[in-house]
């Protein structure tokens, strides 16, 4: 699968309130081994990844995330920007990850918010 893809079905899991399609959309993008990391959260695999989306959609009903980037790619490393729509509050952020050799995610790591000043 290419990176671009990967990485829409990677954010469509996370809009995604149907179980069943919402698992098939993991399955398809995520690594079994893969890690997501943020300011909040730290798990590893498919299960972990499902449940912590299920958490986000239960505390931010009605949000979605949108790309706000392109994708920025390099030795199997990726970047894009994303924000928060229709949420209790605006957010945007970055994700950094790595893509396996199959184009699956290995990791993503999310930072909220801008950059901090120098």
């Amino acid at each position: 699968m290419a990176t671009k893809e990967t990485v829409e079905a990677y954010i469509a899991a996370w809009n995604e309130t149907d179980e069943a399609k919402r698992r098939a959309l993991i399955d398809r993008c995520w690594a079994e081994s893969g890690t997501y990391t943020d300011p909040m959260a730290d798990v590893s695999g498919r299960d972990a990844l499902a449940a912590l989306i299920v958490g986000f959609q239960a505390q931010m009903a009605g949000a979605s995330i949108e790309l706000t980037s392109g994708i920025d790619e390099h030795h199997g490393r990726i970047r894009f920007g994303w924000k928060l729509a229709n949420g209790p509050q605006p957010m945007e952020g970055i994700d950094v990850g790595h893509v396996t050799a199959d184009g699956q995610l290995a990791s993503i790591v999310g930072f909220w918010g801008a950059a901090p000043p120098a």
